[in-house]
């Protein structure tokens, strides 16, 4: 997903940017699509190519993908930071990832909650 982020779309991307095998590859993509993450549209005929765009589904995982890259460029690298970081496309600004409550907008205190089961 990760690399889909990253603006990967073709088979041969993938392959190039990530050291596993094809068939690994292929069994990942496919499970992905088979999971609602990714839609496999063609974009050749002969012979047949396809495309992974992300789905609304996939789309929302960005959420996750954004909290663990703030967590690791604090925990696990020095001041220079992480090797990739998050930019407005408008504003160029710099955009760093917070978990919120949606209904205050304040950020979140894990002191301060309590995980429990629904009824």
């Amino acid at each position: 997903m990760r690399e889909v982020f990253f603006g990967c779309r073709r088979f041969e991307q993938f392959q190039e940017r990530l050291t596993i095998s094809r068939a690994t590859l292929s069994e990942r993509l496919g499970r992905l699509v088979d999971e609602g993450m990714l839609e496999r549209l063609p974009y050749q005929t002969n012979p047949i190519r396809y495309e992974y765009i992300l789905t609304e589904k996939g789309r929302s995982f960005f959420d996750v993908l954004a909290a663990m890259w703030a967590w690791g460029d604090r925990w696990l690298f020095d001041e220079k930071g992480a090797p990739v970081e998050l930019a407005d496309r408008d504003s160029k600004l710099v955009v760093t990832p917070a978990v919120v409550d949606s209904g205050t907008g304040a950020a979140i205190d894990v002191r301060k909650l309590r995980v429990r089961r629904k009824r």
